[in-house]
C-alpha cells in the first residue's frame, strides 16, 4: 500500500513537471528550478509520510499482537478460575452431606 501511494506521488510529481515543462515554453530557468525544487521537496515529504505510515503499521500490529497475547491469558486465567469454583462447589456440597 505505501508502494502504491508512493508510486502515485512520484508519478503525480513528474506528471506536473512534465506539464509544465510542455505547457510552459516561454518559462525561464529559474522558474523551473523552483517547481523542480517544490516537487523534491514534495516528493521527500511523501516519502516521509510513507515511512511514518509504514511505522506506525508496525506498531499497530506489534499492539494487536499483545492485545491477542493478553486475550490468550485472561481466557486461561477465567478457565482456572471456573476450574476452582468448581472444586470448591463439589468440596462444599460433600461437606454438607456428611
Amino acid at each position: 500500500m505505501q508502494k502504491s501511494f508512493s508510486l502515485v506521488v512520484r508519478a503525480a510529481m513528474i506528471a506536473g513537471v512534465l506539464g509544465l515543462v510542455s505547457g510552459c515554453s516561454y518559462a525561464t530557468k529559474e522558474q523551473l528550478a523552483a517547481v523542480d525544487s517544490k516537487a523534491s521537496d514534495a516528493a521527500s515529504k511523501a516519502g516521509a509520510a510513507a515511512s511514518a505510515a509504514a511505522q506506525a503499521m508496525k506498531v499497530a500490529s506489534e499492539a494487536g499482537e499483545a492485545a491477542k497475547a493478553a486475550q490468550g491469558a485472561a481466557d486461561a486465567a477465567q478457565a482456572c478460575c471456573s476450574d476452582n469454583k468448581s472444586r470448591l462447589d463439589s468440596m462444599f456440597e460433600k461437606a454438607m452431606r456428611k
